[in-house]
């Protein structure tokens, strides 16, 4: 069993919801399906959960709705912690370099910190 948390920015601001929060309900409902299946099935099928290649550990949720794909992209922390930081409309065959580069400079922000704590 997995545990699914969104990355909160250091003024408390959470990006996932921040995305989350501008889908359509229905969309918003397959996203959570899929966050659902990422928590709870021991081994979660490439179609909903990849690692991306060639990043610094950063995997990807997808989520297909009709004619929109979404990835809302994150790391593990540990084994069975998921953390998400950040959430998109896919619009390209490949992840853009630019949304990788966000999600790994968050994971950097959230380990930073947590080290700290």
């Amino acid at each position: 069993m997995r545990n699914i948390n969104f990355y909160i920015t250091e003024d408390g601001k959470s990006p996932v919801t921040e995305f989350l929060d501008s889908l359509s309900s229905k969309q918003a409902q397959k996203v959570a399906w899929v966050l659902q299946l990422v928590e709870e099935l021991d081994s979660v099928p490439t179609t909903y959960l990849k690692k991306l290649v060639n990043t610094d550990n950063i995997w990807e949720v997808r989520v297909q709705v009709g004619g929109n794909i979404f990835r809302l992209l994150g790391f593990f922390d540990g084994d069975n912690l998921v953390v998400l930081n950040h959430g998109f409309q896919k619009k390209t065959q490949k992840t853009p370099p630019r949304d990788i580069k966000i999600a790994e400079s968050r994971r950097h922000d959230y380990l930073t910190r947590k080290k700290h704590e």
